[in-house]
């Protein structure tokens, strides 16, 4: 059995280093995906710089958790500095070889270290940052370019061994994965352009598993704003950061859902389990 989880931080540097109340829960957080154990940590909005987690980071890394090996890519230019980036850490000894892919994106998409991937010998784990429409939808052309060339790479992948595939696809699927739907459609990540950008995905060969766990429940989400400080008192969330594995792994999947990430508003982690032998 193989355990997964995947968490947007937003703001490695903030969770590791600052003082503030907000990164002291990121931090409790952390305490609990430590004592989680799992084989791999798919992390992403790291926000670090082009050179990657300073020494300090890595230190603080190794106190949470002890025996994993860290990959990373960032941001860099042309990019914007300290924006976006992925991280995955897995345990020493597990075998994994690092890809960081360019799939073609718009703009500086491919330059934002959004992609990171561990060819894990008997499949492939990937870890995506999925790029925002942004205010105004200024972005979502590109936005839906970079939906159907992710689509092409992971389709890509799959056709030489299974995927898993985690992390903030930045979309609500369907109505039922966010609270408030009637109010969102013309909203940046419930947008019909990138929801069908989501059912083109899945219907090149992948199963979103916390569906095919949980079916159709509702008011299971894994973001809450921080603009709207009751957003999580009152479960006026969304459901964007998913774990998706091939067809044909399907019924290997054990767990799928939410870890609770207590007060902290934002993304909260998400798990798998699956049996792969």
């Amino acid at each position: 059995m193989l355990k997964f989880i995947s968490w947007n931080i937003d703001s490695l540097n903030a969770a590791l280093t600052s003082a503030t109340p907000r990164a002291q829960m990121s931090r409790d957080v952390l305490n609990t995906l430590k004592n989680e154990e799992a084989d791999v940590i798919a992390i992403q909005e790291t926000k670090l710089p082009a050179a990657g987690p300073s020494k300090k980071h890595m230190e603080a890394l190794e106190a949470y958790f002890p025996g994993y090996h860290v990959e990373w890519v960032s941001s860099e230019p042309p990019a914007r500095k300290g924006y976006a980036g992925t991280m995955i850490l897995c345990r020493e000894g597990m075998k994994a070889e690092k890809i960081v892919p360019r799939i073609g994106a718009p703009d500086t998409m491919d330059d934002e270290g959004r992609l990171l991937v561990l060819d894990a010998g008997d499949f492939y784990f990937v870890n995506v940052y999925t790029p925002n429409a942004g205010d105004g939808l200024k972005r979502l052309k590109d936005r839906q370019a970079w939906d159907k060339l992710y689509a092409d790479y992971l389709a890509e992948l799959d056709q030489k061994k299974p995927v898993i595939a985690c992390g903030d696809f930045n979309v609500a699927h369907e109505e039922i994965d966010l609270a408030h739907p009637a109010n969102n459609h013309m909203s940046a990540g419930f947008t019909d352009e990138e929801r069908e950008g989501f059912t083109n995905l899945l219907s090149r060969g992948f199963v979103d598993t916390f569906r095919y766990v949980h079916g159709d429940i509702r008011d299971v989400y894994s973001w809450w704003g921080q603009r709207v400080r009751t957003s999580k008192i009152n479960n006026s969330g969304w459901r964007i950061d998913y774990f998706l594995v091939s067809d044909r792994i399907k019924d290997r999947v054990k767990r799928s859902e939410m870890i609770d990430s207590g007060p902290r508003q934002d993304h909260t982690p998400i798990l798998l389990e699956i049996d792969l032998r």
